[in-house]
């Protein structure tokens, strides 16, 4: 970031914003331990005060970047492109996959399931249900429906079994992926 970009004024959200913007693209690279806070300033183009304003730790930042990682924005959403559950779904597996693959680091290092960090497992565990209710609202189900939410629950244990064929294991390419989650996540959709 330039030095005239870190010295413009910008409302608090969208400061707040640049500089988890900026977490995502350092912990899309490098492991959380590889960060350090300096290298977080400079990337989002601020004073390291500005971080603990903000976000008050490091620890605090990375968390909030994994939340913004692994939680589907409700716009991304809601503007799913199709008209047909098989198409809308489709869209929802590439948005997913190109968000993966953008952040693939960050991702190994915490998508994949249970970390051992309580903090981590907890943002997983909320990322998750967060997801549930926008996977089953975008695709026109009942987010109030528990057993529908377990199933959508279990297909995410797939899509962390499959990104790991693709990301890790080079046993599946994302065309292999695309179709394999576009088609499980259609059929646990199905009344």
């Amino acid at each position: 970031m330039t030095e005239l970009a870190a010295r413009r004024r910008l409302d608090p959200d969208a400061r707040r914003s640049e500089i988890l913007d900026a977490a995502l693209r350092l912990y899309a690279e490098r492991p959380y331990a590889e960060v350090s806070t300096t290298d977080l300033a400079r990337e989002a183009g601020v004073a390291r005060a500005l971080l603990n304003h903000y976000f008050g730790t490091k620890r605090a930042l990375y968390l909030e970047a994994l939340r913004e990682l692994l939680t589907i924005p409700e716009q991304a959403a809601a503007d799913l492109a199709g008209h047909r559950r098989e198409q809308r779904a489709a869209a929802a597996v590439d948005w997913f996959l190109d968000t993966v693959e953008d952040r693939r680091t960050l991702w190994l290092s915490v998508g994949m399931g249970l970390s051992g960090d309580a903090e981590v497992d907890a943002v997983v565990e909320d990322s998750d249900e967060t997801a549930v209710d926008r996977v089953l609202t975008a695709l026109d189900r009942d987010p109030c429906d528990e057993p529908l939410r377990a199933r959508v629950r279990a297909f995410f244990g797939m899509v962390r079994a499959a990104s790991r064929e693709w990301l890790v294991r080079g046993s599946l390419d994302r065309p292999a992926v695309r179709k394999l989650l576009t088609t499980a996540l259609v059929t646990i959709l199905e009344d």
